[in-house]
């Protein structure tokens, strides 16, 4: 199979579909690989390295997406990248396709087979092609989040960790699983006052014994939220229901209560967001006031620290890129259920029921298609 790697295109996005390393593997294993010149400048590899492993340099993106099989990549195909897609064509990739009514529009129009990272399963019912970004996300909130307390971004110039003598900052973080977790563990790191909200009991005992002392973990009630809500200098917001949008758990009357210059990042934002007042934003401008409250919305949060995030996400998406490329995906995703459950456009039809119930589309299985 030749598969295809472009540059990507998305605003400050420096992450890239495979690495070296990955591409040596897939040659390795009697694959073509066709990488874009400059793909992996932003985590390092040059077009040598690539040579090197193996890849055939092209100069454009219409080059491989005109002649490849499969086309990996991070980030959603951007409009001119869905116009190059043709019928029965690979794309493996994040979609986040619920809140996104004309990338799923075009998709579907292309024909081609489209696999989200994001919603492929494991046997224990994890999402592990999601959690490494999860969990550079998370980490990552909290940086951002201090970053944005400071007065020059409109912050209320509180230092999380405090100092002797002055109190550490309050950090909230509403949601326990991989985002939340990592997120907390920073923010503890840092010597923050830090509150885990969540529903799941099994969770709850989990991050309960994890984090002992170190933060409280609460059950997340509208009456718990509000009350942390008027006391919070950062909100960190880690809501997620897998492949389908974000609910709103803080909405806009809810700034009223927080103290001005505080603090959300909303994680969620890829699903459309957690807080009703969330609008995806960009590392060249990452954050804006919404009744004197700081939002930092980047939709692509880890593609700030390129390398570490493409290493960690090849590590966990190549095996999967391996096996389509060998057997083809229909044999794959027979084999592999978990696989399966990635397949969000098939050949003109919508997969995913969470993205048809977010846009009041017809679906159909999965499994129809194979």
């Amino acid at each position: 199979m030749r598969i295809g790697v472009p540059t990507e295109i998305k605003s400050q996005e420096f992450r890239v579909g495979l690495t070296p390393e990955s591409v040596a593997e897939l040659v390795a294993d009697g694959q073509e690989l066709w990488v874009q010149s400059g793909a992996g400048l932003g985590i390092g590899s040059t077009d040598e390295d690539y040579k090197d492993a193996g890849a055939e340099i092209k100069a454009d993106a219409a080059t491989i997406f005109a002649g490849c099989d499969m086309i990996v990549k991070v980030k959603e195909p951007q409009a001119v990248e869905r116009a190059m897609l043709r019928p029965g064509q690979i794309l493996y990739t994040y979609l986040h396709l619920a809140p996104d009514v004309p990338q799923t529009e075009d998709l579907i129009k292309s024909g081609a087979v489209c696999i989200a990272y994001e919603t492929v399963t494991s046997p224990k019912g994890g999402l592990p092609l999601l959690k490494p970004m999860s969990q550079v996300a998370g980490r990552l909130s909290i940086q951002a989040g201090a970053v944005a307390l400071q007065k020059e971004h409109g912050g209320r110039g509180v230092l999380l960790g405090g100092v002797p003598g002055v109190n550490s900052g309050k950090v909230v973080v509403i949601g326990g699983g991989d985002v939340g977790y990592n997120a907390a563990l920073m923010a503890v790191g840092m010597q923050a006052d830090v509150t885990i909200l969540e529903r799941s009991n099994e969770v709850m005992e989990k991050l309960s014994y994890e984090f002992g002392v170190r933060a409280n973990v609460e059950r997340s009630t509208p009456a718990v939220l509000e009350k942390l809500l008027r006391e919070a200098d950062l909100v960190i917001g880690a809501v997620l229901i897998p492949g389908a949008a974000a609910p709103k758990v803080v909405t806009r009357d809810m700034l009223k209560i927080m103290k001005e210059g505080a603090v959300l990042v909303d994680v969620a934002i890829d699903q459309g967001g957690c807080f009703e007042t969330s609008k995806a934003t960009t590392h060249a401008d990452p954050t804006y006031i919404v009744d004197g409250i700081v939002h930092y919305c980047v939709a692509n949060m880890p593609g700030a620290v390129a390398r570490t995030s493409t290493y960690a996400l090849n590590a966990a998406t190549l095996h999967h890129a391996k096996r389509i490329a060998r057997v083809g995906w229909k044999d794959a995703m027979r084999e592999d259920p978990h696989l399966l459950n990635g397949l969000n456009v098939c050949e003109g039809k919508l997969t995913y029921a969470a993205v048809g119930e977010a846009q009041g589309l017809e679906w159909v299985e999965a499994a129809s298609c194979i």
